[in-house]
């Protein structure tokens, strides 16, 4: 079975208070969004790239690529206005079916075993989401007042979300909607029951410069 590895880039940088965007800064040496690829490849060394970037980003990419020696093959596909449209885009760069892993290029951190786990499911049951259960306490606002929740009840939500390709690009075949938060909520709204498995809690996502710091502890252990 074909595996494609579809990672989306589109940060601006703005959280992270610099003019780079976040998957293009330096973590231990390369671009985070470097890590994110080998990430994959420590998977399956023989996975399927497709990288969506925003169009005025590309040539730094491949300045990038040359600069860092980076020559892992993949197909790079300009994004659009939203994250569903971008997505959108680097699926039909996909042509045969197979297992589609989506997932945040600043994302460095996704285990082996959660790409495994994702894969099992995915490719049982149609999809398969990667979560953690909160650490801390859980409140819910509503209409000025709030209140305790229990927890275990929710779980955060991370990446690779994980599908069949043909499953998927039927259901970003819809038209947008604002409630489309990610693709598990593309397909939720096609009426297909989302699969849910155990993520890492390494797997955090590079938004504010103290996640590189935390990001950089991580990766001297791999």
């Amino acid at each position: 079975m074909e595996k494609f590895a579809l990672i989306v880039a589109g940060g601006s940088g703005t959280r992270m208070k610099g003019k780079l965007p976040k998957q293009f800064l330096e973590l231990n040496g390369k671009p985070v969004l470097m890590h994110t690829f080998e990430a994959f490849l420590r998977y399956d060394s023989e996975i399927n790239f497709v990288l969506v970037l925003p169009e005025v980003q590309l040539l730094n990419w491949k300045k990038l690529c040359v600069k860092y020696d980076f020559n892992i093959t993949h197909s790079v596909v300009s994004g659009g206005e939203t994250r569903f449209q971008s997505v959108k885009n680097g699926l039909s760069e996909i042509k045969e079916d197979g297992i589609v892993f989506i997932h945040d290029g600043v994302r460095p951190l996704v285990s082996v075993q959660t790409i495994k786990n994702c894969f099992k499911t995915a490719s049982e049951k149609g999809n398969a989401l990667p979560v953690i259960s909160p650490a801390e306490s859980v409140r819910e606002v509503t209409n000025g007042n709030n209140k305790a929740v229990d927890r275990s009840r929710y779980f955060l939500v991370q990446t690779p979300q994980t599908f069949k390709v043909s499953v998927i690009k039927k259901a970003y075949g819809q038209p947008y909607q604002e409630k489309f938060t990610d693709d598990a909520s593309v397909l939720e709204n096609t009426g297909v029951k989302i699969h849910l498995v155990e993520g890492n809690r390494e797997n955090i996502k590079i938004t504010y410069p103290e996640d590189l710091l935390i990001a950089s502890a991580f990766c001297e252990k791999i």
